[in-house]
């Protein structure tokens, strides 16, 4: 966090300081030199930075000071020349000499404010709390700057009881195959760890600019013995003579939502795109191997304004992103705001995080984890060490976000902290740094976070979908279920061409999951997102059926009270997913089969069977559809797909009871 007043507020608390009646001294030499000074910034531009000459002036006043060293004044003009010219610790110097000379040199305790948040700024925390806690005590103070004043108190003592309690923090460089000597920086990764892209800032003799340089993304992938190979660039149609940058992918890899900029005050983002504002968000989607040209981001994402640093929610339904807009004091300020999507693709009008997240001071390089409640972003407005620090925030069950945590030190410094990249498991960071010891200028490194402000671990299920007749892949349409909550928790499609997906799933729930594709009976499975130790991934190969085909499938999803015909409500989802097949394909007529294990009696097994297919026919009839076009039958325990003999060959009952459970079965068939 860091105080930045505007200059005219500096001026005003500067013009206050000096334009009294009379100097403090009565040094004619030393005056005339502190006229001359005063004037010498507007008198002509410094030629390297095009800004106001505030060297002479310092230098001027600096002469005065020679004249006479108690010329309070004169201190109070080069602190303030300094600070505009970003030279804090000259500013320092001379404001701590204005107060020891004189400390009520100003009636509003100004000085005292200004040194107090450039103590802050350098570090100095201590120094800070005494000099600010000088400047909340003036009866004369400003209101609104005693409000500011005690925040960084606050922040100083954060941080300095977080130096005495460092976290852990053992940074390592991603190595030679993503890092160079350029900078590299805003780092994603894909779900299953093994592709990680990235912004470079590149040497390009096309660009128009003084530097010739401008902003490209590369990707590298992880190679067998766990180093990260040469990175190599994005094809043309996405990596263009304009910057891109910030870029997030989806779970899969499939998807790319990245910030393009326009390239002059016209509006005009060059080539086959088309802005709405100063910066706007751009997709481009992945179909085998090659990567569809960018448009502008479908819906209401983008405005007028400046949206940047999107991230997509690992089930690709919610974006987050930063807006950069004015806050209530005007100055310009960015804020963290969401998009759902809508059923049309396109992205819904965006709302604003609430002030539990967003401050009056700048937020900005947002992460939303993988497990979808876990949220990593920079501020300057909430308690830290100075600077853009990296904050945490749980959602809790209601969908609202907890209190921000500051990561702590060392993670956090009175530097700028951002882009951070939490990747699915939770055990490691990635972040930029121009840290010593790397290739030149910013690097990628990754660390291992803290288990405080780990997210919940999230693995990956990927697998195949294909013609169970042909072998042919298929882009068959999916959703994942949280049986729990009967909540969606992804709705994705394989690839088109590959017919391979992949999302990932928090752990330690259990799911059921639906895959459809028009002209095929849809399929049905249940798991349980725990997998064993160093296991990381679940892999499902998908065949779906042809209409046409005369095999039965399993409604995996389909539950029963213990020996009753009673659908549990964990049912409802797929058996709504039944309905709506059916009233797809109005032509279908099917039966549905009742199946139980061979346990307990044999009628009363048979029985128990055709009620529990009868309950299934029931439900449907009343989701609308036909009667006539429903059958029945119960099977009892005349067809396992388990029998006896194989089940009592496993070695334990918890297989055993598996096997169970697998001839305990609703099915479907299609009879016409």
């Amino acid at each position: 966090m860091k105080i930045l007043l505007p200059l005219l507020i500096l001026h005003i608390f500067v013009s206050c300081s000096v334009a009294q009646t009379g100097y403090s001294t009565t040094n004619k030499k030393a005056i005339a030199l502190f006229e001359k000074a005063r004037k010498a910034p507007a008198a002509k531009l410094n030629p390297i930075t095009m800004q106001p000459d505030y060297a002479t002036g310092i230098e001027l006043a600096e002469k005065a000071l020679l004249k006479d060293s108690n010329f309070v004044e004169a201190h109070l003009l080069a602190g303030d020349f300094a600070d505009y010219s970003n030279n804090v610790e000259k500013a320092i110097y001379h404001f701590k000499k204005a107060i020891q000379l004189n400390p009520y040199h100003s009636p509003s305790g100004a000085t005292h404010y200004l040194l107090g948040n450039m103590l802050f700024e350098t570090g100095q925390y201590q120094d800070a709390i005494t000099t600010l806690s000088t400047f909340v005590g003036n009866k004369n103070a400003n209101p609104d700057y005693v409000t500011d004043a005690y925040h960084v108190i606050e922040s100083a003592q954060f941080a300095l009881n977080a130096m005495k309690n460092p976290v852990q923090f053992n940074p390592v460089n991603l190595g030679a195959g993503v890092n160079t000597a350029d900078p590299e920086y805003f780092p994603t990764i894909t779900v299953d760890g093994q592709t990680i892209l990235f912004t470079r800032l590149v040497k390009d003799e096309r660009v128009q600019n003084q530097n010739k340089k401008q902003e490209d993304f590369f990707v590298a992938n992880l190679s067998k013995n766990n180093t990260w190979e040469k990175a190599f660039p994005m094809p043309a149609t996405i990596n263009t003579v304009q910057n891109e940058g910030a870029p997030t992918i989806s779970a899969d890899g499939r998807s790319l939502i990245f910030v393009a900029c326009a390239m002059n005050d016209a509006g005009e983002y060059g080539e086959n795109r088309q802005g709405k504002g100063s910066c706007d968000l751009f997709i481009t989607k992945r179909l085998g191997n090659r990567w569809s040209d960018p448009e502008n981001l479908p819906g209401y994402v983008n405005s007028n304004k400046w949206e940047s640093q999107p991230s997509l929610s690992a089930d690709g339904k919610t974006l987050y992103f930063i807006r950069g807009l004015k806050n209530k004091k005007q100055q310009n300020d960015a804020d963290i705001f969401v998009s759902t999507l809508l059923d049309d693709g396109r992205w819904g009008p965006p709302t604003r995080l609430p002030n539990t997240i967003n401050t009056d001071e700048t937020e900005e390089s947002v992460l939303i984890h993988p497990d979808g409640k876990t949220l990593y972003f920079s501020s300057r407005g909430h308690k830290g060490l100075g600077g853009l620090d990296i904050f945490m925030s749980r959602m809790d069950e209601n969908g609202n976000w907890g209190t921000p945590v500051n990561l702590g030190y060392p993670i956090n410094t009175r530097f700028d902290e951002n882009s951070l990249m939490v990747d699915a498991t939770g055990d490691l960071a990635f972040f930029a740094s121009n840290r010593t010891g790397g290739f030149g200028d910013l690097d990628i490194y990754y660390f291992e976070l803290p288990e405080q402000f780990k997210p919940v671990k999230t693995l990956y299920f990927d697998g195949f979908v294909y013609d169970k007749t042909t072998k042919n892949p298929l882009p068959g349409k999916f959703s994942l279920i949280d049986l729990k909550t009967g909540k969606e928790v992804v709705r994705a499609e394989a690839d088109r061409i590959t017919g391979i997906f992949t999302v990932s799933l928090p752990i330690n729930c259990d799911y059921a999951l639906n895959v459809s594709y028009p002209g095929y009976t849809f399929y049905s499975a249940n798991f349980n997102m725990k997998l064993p130790e160093n296991q990381e991934v679940v892999h499902m190969d998908i065949p779906l059926n042809p209409i046409n085909s005369i095999e039965t499938v399993t409604l995996n999803n389909v539950f029963f009270a213990l020996n009753q015909a009673v659908l549990q409500e964990e049912s409802f989802v797929e058996l709504a997913k039944l309905s709506s097949f059916l009233k797809a394909n109005t032509a279908l007529t099917i039966e549905i089969g009742g199946h139980t294990d061979t346990r307990g009696d044999e009628k009363e097994n048979l029985k128990l069977s055709e009620t529990r297919a009868k309950a299934v026919v029931d439900y449907l009839i009343a989701q609308g559809i036909e009667a006539k076009r429903l059958q029945y039958k119960g099977y009892g325990e005349t067809q396992p797909k388990i029998n006896d003999e194989a089940i009592n060959l496993l070695k334990t009952d918890k297989e055993k009871e598996k096997a169970h459970q697998q001839n305990r079965r609703t099915e479907y068939k299609i009879l016409n």
